[in-house]
């Protein structure tokens, strides 16, 4: 029943940021809405972490196969994809690594801040 009313509250959050995309005129995804208001839930204390920590956790978890179908997506539209290939194999490493960068850079400064934390 725990793991029931955890995703009962990201599935609720995930509604409402559908909500928003159909009522705001912004080309903004649906899914950034949702987790916005998580996000800011959370860090207000108006959900606590608990309310949400083991189902996350477990999406987490399985988070490479959420990703099949977009991946089924691709290959299925190919012969759009042919001509053009390398540029969108490069667009794809560059973003990714630009990512994966900026994320640990944040990560490093948010942790330098924090009391206690020591760089090792």
């Amino acid at each position: 029943m725990q793991y029931l009313k955890q995703v009962f509250w990201i599935i609720l959050f995930t509604f409402i940021g559908e909500l928003l995309e159909a009522l705001i005129p912004l080309p903004i995804p649906a899914g950034i809405y949702g987790l916005l208001l998580l996000f800011l839930a959370l860090c207000t204390k108006i959900l606590p972490l608990s309310a949400v920590k083991d189902a996350a956790k477990y999406v987490i978890s399985i988070m490479t196969i959420l990703f099949l179908p977009a991946t089924v997506g691709l290959m299925e539209t190919w012969a759009v994809l042919k001509p053009i290939w390398v540029p969108f194999l490069v667009i794809c490493i560059v973003s990714t690594v630009i990512v994966m960068v900026g994320a640990g850079w944040v990560t490093q400064l948010i942790l330098r801040g924090k009391p206690g934390k020591e760089d090792k």
